[in-house]
Parts: C-alpha cells; sequence; structure tokens
C-alpha cells in the first residue's frame, strides 16, 4: 500500500489504536503518522483514554460478586454506581470522542485543546457523583494538596476561591493527562452543584488561547491554554454562569 495513495481512516485509527492492524495496513499508519502530528496526538489522547476506562473497570472484575446479588430481588440503576460511573464514561469516550475532534476542526481548534477539553469533562462526570470519596486531598490541606500537586505537574499551582459565585473549594485529585499528570480541582454551591478545574501541563509550549466553549450533553466546558498550563473548567451550568466563573478564575490565575 503506497503512503502517497493511503489516506487514514477512523476506522485505521482506532484499530492502530487497540493493536488490530495487519502487517500491511500497519506499516501504512505508521507512515501516515510520521507526517501528521495531529493524527498521532489523537492516538495518544484514545490510548490514555483507555488506559483511564481500565483503571476505572479493571478492579470490577476483580471483586466477588456480592451476596445481595446472588438472590432475586429488583434493582434500580442507582443501585450499582460503579456501573453508573462506568457507563458515563464509556459513554463520553465511545460517543464523544470523533464529536469533539469533528467540533474542533470546524472551528480550528487545534489538537491539545480539544483532547483538553475531552479529558476534563471525562474526569468530571467520573468524579462528581461521588459523595464519600469525591476528591483525594479535602480543602482543609490546601496548602498541601497545593505543593503536592505542583511537585507532580513540575509547576507550581495556584488554587482559584470561587467564594464571590457561591462555589467553595471542596479539594482535589491527581489525574493521568495525555503527556504526564494532570490536577483536578473540584468546587461546591449549597445546593450541592458541583464544578471541576482541570489543570494540566502543556508540553512547554508557552502559546496562549482565547476562552473555547463547547457542551456534552449536559456538561458545559470553558477551556484555556495560558503559558505552560491548559485548564478547562467544567460543570452543568448554563454557559454565561460558567462564564462568569471561569473569567474569575481566569483573573485569579492572573491577578
Amino acid at each position: 500500500m503506497s503512503n502517497t495513495t493511503y489516506t487514514l481512516t477512523e476506522a485505521d485509527l482506532q484499530a492502530y489504536t487497540d493493536g488490530q492492524l495487519d502487517p500491511l495496513r500497519l506499516a501504512a499508519v505508521e507512515a501516515w503518522l510520521a507526517n501528521h502530528r495531529d493524527d498521532t496526538e489523537r492516538v495518544a489522547t484514545y490510548r490514555q483514554q483507555n488506559a483511564t476506562l481500565h483503571a476505572l473497570l479493571d478492579p470490577v472484575l476483580n471483586e466477588a460478586i456480592p451476596q445481595r446479588l446472588t438472590r432475586p430481588q429488583r434493582k434500580t440503576w442507582n443501585s450499582f454506581p460503579q456501573l453508573r460511573y462506568a457507563a458515563v464514561a464509556v459513554w463520553l469516550v465511545i460517543g464523544g470522542t470523533l464529536g469533539w475532534f469533528m467540533h474542533g476542526a470546524q472551528e480550528g481548534h487545534s489538537a491539545a485543546a480539544m483532547t483538553l477539553a475531552h479529558q476534563a469533562v471525562l474526569a468530571h462526570a467520573i468524579y462528581t457523583p461521588e459523595v464519600r470519596h469525591p476528591v483525594e486531598v479535602g480543602a482543609d490541606q490546601e496548602a498541601h494538596l497545593t505543593a503536592w500537586l505542583s511537585k507532580r505537574l513540575g509547576s507550581p499551582l495556584k488554587v482559584p476561591h470561587l467564594g464571590a459565585t457561591g462555589f467553595e473549594l471542596v479539594g482535589g485529585r491527581l489525574l493521568p493527562g495525555s503527556n504526564g499528570p494532570a490536577a483536578q480541582f473540584m468546587y461546591q454551591d449549597a445546593r450541592g452543584q458541583r464544578l471541576t478545574l482541570y489543570v494540566r501541563t502543556d508540553n512547554g509550549s508557552n502559546q496562549e488561547t482565547a476562552f473555547r466553549y463547547a457542551r456534552e450533553k449536559n456538561i458545559g466546558v470553558f477551556y484555556w491554554i495560558d503559558g505552560p498550563f491548559g485548564y478547562a473548567l467544567s460543570g452543568d451550568l448554563e454557559k454565561p454562569e460558567l462564564l462568569r466563573v471561569a473569567q474569575l478564575v481566569y483573573q485569579q490565575l492572573n491577578p
């Protein structure tokens, strides 16, 4: 298969990510990727999403079947929170990935910015439903949280305070990003509504982008790149309200 006539398809890209290509087509895809950086970044994103799903779902496979499940009884969807979170993650990855990239292509966004937004929404959907363990380190240990995540990301982080908008810091956690660690800070208002701020290093590119907005089902996200960091604020809020919070975040990060 000549590389001069070959054009990458989404099916080939997915099969390449999963290691399911025959040798001839594998060689053609690898030759294509060597000259198309955006598609190489898409493969890295797909592989990271696969790793995230395995980390979330593999432990469930090794669990013993609870005794209550061996007795016939009526169960509702909310009776199985692990399955519910897993389903959300699968929906976002399978149903949303191609849509995100196509949406971004239409808007002229970079692949890096698009994957930033998608990863932020995925993390938001997985962790905001948690009741007992929404974060790894609580707001009562904010200094430790900031120092720990700054060390892991390799750059000093700032934690915005959003009390002026009614949202208070719950805490944060460490997450996998496309090319290294990422951080998630979670906020909650008096109604129990939650927002998350996803932060990852952007390979030291020091580029800047204006606010971009996207929406995946009921989750809106404003995302931007500022110096060494990429930021994404996600939540189930109307666009103007989420923008108001995002602007406050930006102002505190850039005093």
